[in-house]
């Protein structure tokens, strides 16, 4: 933390005041790590934190579920001392919504942390792929309102929003890093080719408001307004809630900071860390994990996705860096709006049938060095992906006739709760609802102008902060590296680690 090499990131950095949203989640996390140990110089850091049912201010949450977090362990084991001096000193936590106007905060605390910060990092997002629309447009699309309204009241606060590269939607072939047009409907634009999302954003609130009129249980209103967000996504050219909702709150970003500072960093599919702060530091299950699970958990011998298509994964590092790299930009360049992608392009990128290779091959050969997540079974020597018209099929035959057998028990008063392979098969049924479209992709990402960055602030090559894919080797990481950290970290119940123990440590040796 103390040794700072002095790069075209660090002096642009040092010294600045970060407004950071998102950081109970994973690239959160990963990403907070990063500037902790290779930006220490930075004046302060403030983090907006929801309170919860369980910790009711923004403070008691960050202690219990951000510093606790097995991601620091390297700061811990380097100078445990420092950090949390870091913590006390340089972290300063709001307590606030990030869907409230302002957070939630008063007038004059919103007006003063405006004043408090010189840059603005938004990695907060609701990434449910079948979240109800209604939620999903308050996280993903109408909160940056409030990112607006507080870069507007800082004087034009210079503002990175970390979206996702699928906000290209049901676009197919080369995908820029750029202003996509929706594929199914137009979209109304104003004099300078912007989106114009207010027409469209209010007709999905009247369809939610119908919605609320019906006479509805909750179960039922949650799974309509969870099938509105599906239709509607269809509609207008995206697969699901997510990626619709991310592309408006990008839109709604380059109309409200129109010549002001703006990065946009869109991600592909993250997972687990390649080498920082250690390899294979992973926090839930991800997207591309769905495939690991089916297999690794033998629920079904079959599963959706194209062997020869591209799943675009990157480490969630690189994708920190990326974050950097275009916090960074924004002081280099002010006045501009910049997008970025970080994916796997410039690699050579595994096809989907390779990363099952991968997979199969390591649990062949050390499965019993996973017996969280192989159950201490040595799993099958195949795994087939298969068309979705096939998995489907196959699939709700036997769903059809499980449920058939489950009604027929209850009728007759036999036990009906529903058999292991019954669930199983529900939940290759939901898998494959939600990944089928990233199991067949007929897209391909570009990184061009994140790279030309990393070239331009003199990270390409052996940089601190590395976003280039193309030295990942993806049976090392793949079959190696990302399954021993579900491994390790994904299946690991988390342990409490107090702050206090720290500054009650300190206090006795100055005593």
């Amino acid at each position: 933390m103390n040794n700072i090499k002095r790069t075209i990131v660090n002096e642009n950095l040092s010294g600045k005041r970060l407004f950071i949203t998102g950081c109970t989640g994973f690239l959160g996390k990963v990403l907070l790590e990063k500037i902790i140990r290779s930006i220490s110089d930075v004046a302060d850091i403030y983090l907006l934190v929801r309170g919860n049912a369980k910790y009711k201010t923004g403070k008691e949450r960050f202690n219990a579920e951000i510093a606790t977090s097995s991601v620091f362990n390297r700061l811990k084991a380097e100078d445990i001392e420092a950090f949390e001096l870091f913590c006390e000193h340089k972290i300063h936590v709001v307590t606030g919504e990030l869907t409230e106007p302002k957070f939630g905060l008063t007038e004059s605390d919103f007006s003063a942390l405006s004043r408090k910060v010189d840059v603005i990092v938004n990695s907060a997002a609701s990434v449910n792929f079948r979240e109800e629309l209604d939620k999903a447009l308050k996280i993903n699309t109408l909160c940056l309102e409030n990112i607006v309204a507080l870069s507007r009241q800082g004087g034009d606060l210079p503002v990175v929003q970390v979206s996702t590269c699928f906000v290209h939607g049901l676009n197919q072939g080369e995908i820029h890093e750029g202003v996509l047009a929706p594929a199914n409907i137009n979209f109304p634009r104003d004099d300078q080719g912007v989106y114009l999302i207010d027409t469209v954003v209010g007709k999905l609130q009247s369809k939610i408001a119908r919605l609320a009129k019906k006479k509805l249980n909750e179960h039922e209103h949650k799974d309509a307004l969870i099938q509105l967000g599906i239709e509607q996504s269809n509609r207008y050219g995206w697969n699901d809630t997510y990626t619709f909702t991310k592309w408006m709150g990008e839109q709604l970003l380059i109309e409200k900071l129109q010549g002001k500072s703006l990065s946009i960093l869109r991600p592909s599919v993250i997972e687990s860390t390649l080498n920082e702060p250690v390899p294979g530091w992973i926090e839930g299950v991800k997207v591309a994990d769905a495939v690991i699970f089916a297999y690794s958990r033998g629920k079904i011998a079959y599963f959706p996705a194209d062997p020869k298509g591209i799943i675009d994964i990157v480490p969630a590092d690189i994708v920190a860096n990326g974050v950097i790299l275009a916090m960074t930009k924004l002081f280099v360049s002010p006045g501009e709006i910049n997008i970025y992608q970080s994916c796997s392009r410039g690699s050579e990128q595994p096809t989907t049938s390779q990363l099952v290779n991968f997979l199969i091959e390591e649990a062949q050969h050390n499965h019993k060095s996973y017996p969280k997540l192989f159950k201490n079974k040595k799993p099958s020597k195949t795994f087939n992906l298969v068309s979705k018209h096939l998995f489907g099929s196959i699939v709700k035959v036997i769903d059809v006739s499980l449920n058939t057998t489950h009604r027929v028990k209850s009728l007759f008063g036999f036990e009906s709760e529903k058999t292991t392979f019954h669930k199983n098969i529900s939940t290759a049924l939901q898998l494959s609802t939600v990944f089928s479209f990233y199991g067949f992709p007929t897209y391909r990402f570009r990184n061009d102008k994140l790279l030309s960055l990393a070239e331009e602030l003199g990270e390409l090559g052996a940089g601190e902060f590395q976003v280039d894919p193309s030295s990942i080797d993806w049976k090392g990481y793949f079959g190696k590296t990302h399954i021993a950290g579900i491994e390790q970290y994904a299946l690991k119940e988390t342990k409490v680690y107090s702050l206090n123990k720290g500054q009650k440590r300190r206090k006795r040796e100055a005593a």
